[in-house]
């Protein structure tokens, strides 16, 4: 309790309290308390780090540590990549017969809105901006060259195959391989006795010699005749090139058939307009006649390869 003293009376009242000066009282306390608390906040915040914080500013600083280490790997791929570019360029495209990839292309940047504007405003937003981009680049490089090795890889398949069914072997051994009665060129025809084109290559072997397919390929003819050029066998090899077999004694294979390179096909013989036996053998590319020499000369020697070369 509190008293005020009268001095005229020389005698103590009882003081009452009020319910509006305690409220007063206590939000001025209250008010003091704050102010007290914001300011002690205020200045830890600046000159005291909390634990938190400072895990905070530690992981910050692993992070930015990390960035600049995927900068540096990043730089390290991208020169791998264009060094595998390059080797693209210069070795298996050209190999494939396709030509390089303009640098437009492959450095191309994207166009269109800023892809990195959620990455600005930071402290270390040009890190972040830099290392994003260069991985956007290298993703972009990336997808680019792996669809030029399939568009290479498809070509190479393409070639092989090519390869495979390219007439490319002499169709009858050396080892049956009498002689090359009759070569490509102008000749003297040995029944009509006229000056004609001759087409082929005629090989002289015995009856029964195995014809070999010189290349993979399907049958897409098969005639028996006693007229011209007799039994007569015509293989397709795709890409253009179809090979001819005539004068044949036996033919080994049906209309439909696939075969494959070296398969025996039919067996020499003498039928049709023939002085004797022997194969005649042509090769054709889109239809066109060409001088089948061209297609073995690994199989002759240099006197045979002068004589069947000897006409363009």
């Amino acid at each position: 309790m509190k008293y005020s003293f009268n001095e005229e009376t020389l005698t103590y009242s009882k003081i009452e309290k009020t319910h509006k000066k305690a409220i007063k009282k206590i939000l001025l306390l209250f008010g003091i308390s704050l102010i007290l608390a914001i300011t002690s906040i205020t200045f830890f915040s600046q000159y005291f780090e909390t634990p938190k914080k400072y895990l905070l500013e530690k992981r910050n600083v692993k992070l930015i540590e990390e960035f600049k280490q995927i900068n540096q790997e990043l730089d390290v791929s991208s020169n791998q990549l264009s060094a595998i570019q390059k080797r693209d360029d210069d070795c298996y495209r050209v190999y494939s017969e396709i030509k390089p990839i303009p640098a437009t292309v492959r450095q191309a940047g994207f166009g269109g809105v800023n892809r990195y504007e959620k990455l600005e405003g930071y402290e270390n937003s040009d890190l972040l901006i830099e290392t994003a981009k260069k991985s956007d680049e290298i993703f972009k490089q990336i997808y680019i060259q792996s669809k030029s090795f399939d568009e290479v890889f498809s070509i190479i398949k393409r070639k092989e195959k090519r390869f495979a069914c390219v007439p490319a072997i002499q169709p009858v051994s050396y080892k049956q391989l009498r002689r090359i009665s009759a070569v490509y060129g102008m000749r003297s025809h040995p029944i009509f006795k006229t000056k004609r084109m001759h087409h082929g290559i005629d090989f002289a072997a015995p009856v029964g010699s195995n014809i070999h397919a010189p290349g993979d390929g399907k049958v897409i003819l098969v005639k028996k005749s006693n007229k011209g050029y007799g039994n007569e066998l015509i293989i397709d090899h795709g890409f253009g090139y179809k090979t001819l077999y005539a004068h044949l004694y036996k033919i080994h294979v049906k209309k439909g058939q696939e075969v494959k390179r070296g398969e025996i096909v039919a067996e020499v013989g003498s039928t049709g307009l023939s002085t004797g036996p022997h194969l005649h053998y042509e090769v054709r590319f889109l239809n066109k006649p060409l001088n089948p020499a061209k297609f073995f000369v690994n199989d002759l020697t240099n006197e045979e390869y002068e004589r069947v070369c000897s006409i363009k």
